[in-house]
């Protein structure tokens, strides 16, 4: 029997502003994202009654954003904090909310603004100053100051559990960037070998700089509708099919190794179960990429292929033009731009209009996925064109 949930909405709008070294604020930003967003769904801003909020961890804007979009009369306002799955959960809270009668017409909206004039992209960090005690001051002492270093790590052990290799991770950066040369919005477009990417500067082994994600200002909005209101609007609908969250909680020093099984193993299989579709449906993937490892994390948690093929898996090209599995077709947070759930989200959308381009790729089903934490937080979508 079809899930209650399976193609109830549609994401029907999608606002993305300029990406980069863009400096102006984050509720500046979002006030834009969210206004592109209304005006490319064809809606006006009384029609918004729901707004869902993520800014990051520079927490640049807030639950105030509505005041500043001059939104009087909303059903749903919150700020969602689930790191790089929060674009995804907003997608998922937003549908229920719709199916269940608490909003017709939700905005989710992803803004920050990390990059200062005259400074360095390097020099950016997340990490807030705090009173940590002797015990938790022991990773900065050592060198784990922030996500990089604990990636790093993580990269690391699968190489030694499995034989993943260098060229494995370089395997990804290359693939999303040929894609990136073919979209007009990417932050890096030009052509990448093996040659260019194995000499590019180390960071924390085993990732050079081009391993990791970019740095970005910007801010990415969707609006999400019921189905039926969908079909009336200007943009081609691309159905919510399935969806599903799974969050890690495991602290590194249990049994579980949660540096290679990933919440994603949880959280895929009850999206596919909603949707009604085996992994092997799967047209196109848009995934995670803070990190070349996310992906092969997450394509192998996934079930495209068993734990530790994940390297073999993305070194023939099946990732990239031309591939039997088309990922991140727009380049991803590692070449396009760093909006932590909404880039994945975004080009899905793109692709689900059919309006990719030159990049455009199979589009019937589209798994998305969203990361937090030290793959700790997952969110997973289904989309597609056509409802079921």
């Amino acid at each position: 029997m079809k899930h209650p949930m399976n193609s109830a909405v549609a994401i029907t709008g999608l606002g993305i502003t300029e990406m980069g070294r863009v400096y102006r604020d984050a509720e500046d930003l979002a006030t834009e994202a969210v206004f592109l967003a209304l005006e490319d769904a064809g809606l006006e801003k009384s029609d918004l009654d729901g707004l869902l909020i993520n800014a990051g961890i520079s927490d640049g804007v807030g639950v105030p954003l509505h005041m500043s979009l001059g939104l009087k009369e909303l059903n749903l306002l919150t700020y969602m904090q689930g790191y790089g799955s929060s674009a995804g959960q907003m997608v998922q809270y937003a549908a229920m909310a719709i199916a269940n009668g608490l909003a017709r017409t939700v905005c989710c909206v992803f803004s920050d603004a990390p990059l200062q004039e005259n400074k360095r992209s390097g020099a950016v960090s997340y990490t807030k100053p705090g009173q940590p005690d002797a015990m938790a001051s022991l990773d900065t002492l050592y060198g784990f100051a922030g996500a990089l270093p604990k990636y790093a790590l993580a990269a690391q052990r699968h190489m030694d559990l499995f034989g993943t290799t260098q060229d494995h991770l370089g395997a990804v950066a290359i693939a999303q960037r040929r894609w990136a040369g073919m979209n007009p919005r990417a932050s890096k477009r030009e052509p990448l070998d093996m040659a260019a990417y194995s000499a590019s500067p180390w960071v924390v082994e085993p990732f050079h700089v081009l391993d990791c994600c970019l740095v970005s200002n910007g801010s990415v909005a969707v609006i999400v509708t019921s189905a039926e209101r969908a079909r009336d609007l200007k943009q081609p609908p691309v159905y919510l099919r399935g969806f599903a969250q799974a969050h890690n909680h495991d602290t590194g020093q249990a049994g579980h190794d949660s540096l290679i099984y990933t919440a994603a193993v949880q959280s895929a299989p009850r999206a596919l179960a909603m949707a009604d579709v085996t992994i092997r449906d799967i047209n196109q993937c848009q995934i995670y990429d803070c990190y070349t490892y996310t992906v092969i994390a997450t394509l192998e948690d996934y079930g495209f292929c068993e734990k530790g093929e994940g390297g073999p898996f993305v070194a023939d090209g099946r990732l990239g033009p031309g591939g039997a599995l088309p990922t991140n077709t727009g380049g991803g947070e590692l070449s396009s731009f760093y909006m932590w759930g909404m880039t994945p989200i975004s080009e899905a959308v793109i692709q689900g209009r059919g309006q990719g381009g030159e990049r455009q790729a199979p589009n019937e089903l589209i798994m998305v996925s969203g990361n937090g934490g030290l793959l700790a937080y997952h969110a997973t979508l289904v989309l597609s064109p056509q409802a079921a």
